[in-house]
């Protein structure tokens, strides 16, 4: 039978090791990383799971002057003209609502969108997760780095999302116009909502994109000159990915996400120029200006005497040569 006060030892012994005060440097065993990883991503995933509720709940409640979750997504198809000339949608009643083909499905549907917007509401703790099994392996100049790039990769994907969600009713409209008096739209909801929420992943994911420029300009992979070479090709590879990872490959969308990308693509450059300025007038500062990368330094190892360094204890400061002499 399993000693408690052994199990508690063992237990304290588990939070010391984990702790900065006792262990500074993070070392762990292979078990103790897995062990780690087991509880950060626990930790993860109960944020998620509460962030979840929270928006499944946000789905159908309006909270002050903040329309609910359904609201703010059914948003841009409600927008479509149901009556009149330019009729582009079916509307049964006075009401605006989506098709429900399947039983459950509306049920799925608000999981799946309360798990998606309470990921966003919850990103700082489960970020934290992320940050906190990582860190111990980093250096603090890189921990510095990984805090900003975690701190800015938040906003841009926030930026990102908003700047899909606004051309949502657009590129609605435009995808849902052919035809012209042939057809009418009455959309069912897993379809409009998964084509909503793949447009705003896919904005927000790829405004990282400048940002992990700028992230390995800062650790030395990327140079300013190769992006400054490369900046035409940036540009072309940049209109390429926008026409392929637009969902429904709508013309506004497409050229929002290009152009979008592409001042920020600059802006990543620039930022580089500054630094890679920077970093070569420290380097001219220390003499170290025609010195290749893959170089040792010149340093000086010359060891100082003992009449250099008196020590107040006899005897110190002499080396087994001495003794030997």
């Amino acid at each position: 039978m399993a000693d408690p006060a052994s199990d508690k030892r063992e237990r304290r012994g588990t939070r010391r090791r984990r702790s900065r005060r006792y262990n500074p440097d993070g070392t762990m065993t292979l078990i103790e990383h897995v062990y780690e990883f087991r509880r950060r991503l626990a930790y993860g995933l109960l944020s998620v799971v509460l962030g979840g509720i929270v928006g499944f709940i946000w789905f159908e409640i309006s909270v002050g002057r903040l329309p609910s979750l359904g609201t703010l997504m059914t948003g841009p198809y409600c927008d479509l003209p149901s009556s009149g000339p330019d009729k582009l949608r079916v509307q049964f009643d006075e009401t605006c609502t989506l098709l429900q083909t399947q039983p459950f499905e509306s049920f799925m549907i608000q999981l799946k969108v309360g798990i998606a917007a309470g990921m966003v509401l919850v990103a700082p703790l489960w970020l934290y997760q992320v940050w906190a099994f990582i860190a111990p392996g980093l250096y603090s100049k890189e921990r510095k780095y990984a805090l900003t790039f975690v701190g800015f990769a938040s906003i841009l994907f926030a930026a990102g999302a908003l700047l899909a969600y606004l051309l949502v009713p657009g590129a609605l409209k435009f995808l849902v116009g052919f035809g012209g008096d042939v057809f009418s739209t009455a959309l069912t909801g897993d379809k409009y909502i998964s084509f909503v929420l793949a447009l705003l992943f896919i904005f927000g994911v790829s405004f990282e994109l400048p940002l992990l420029m700028v992230m390995l300009n800062r650790v030395g992979i990327l140079k300013y000159d190769q992006l400054k070479r490369w900046r035409r090709g940036i540009i072309m590879g940049l209109f390429v990915f926008a026409a392929f990872a637009t969902p429904g490959n709508d013309p506004f969308s497409m050229l929002a996400l290009a152009l979008a990308l592409v001042l920020l693509a600059e802006l990543a450059i620039q930022i580089s120029r500054l630094h890679d300025r920077k970093l070569a007038k420290q380097r001219r500062a220390e003499g170290l200006e025609n010195l290749a990368d893959d170089e040792a330094a010149p340093f000086e190892y010359t060891p100082s005497s003992v009449d250099d360094e008196p020590s107040a204890t006899p005897g110190a400061g002499r080396s087994k040569t001495d003794d030997v002499t």
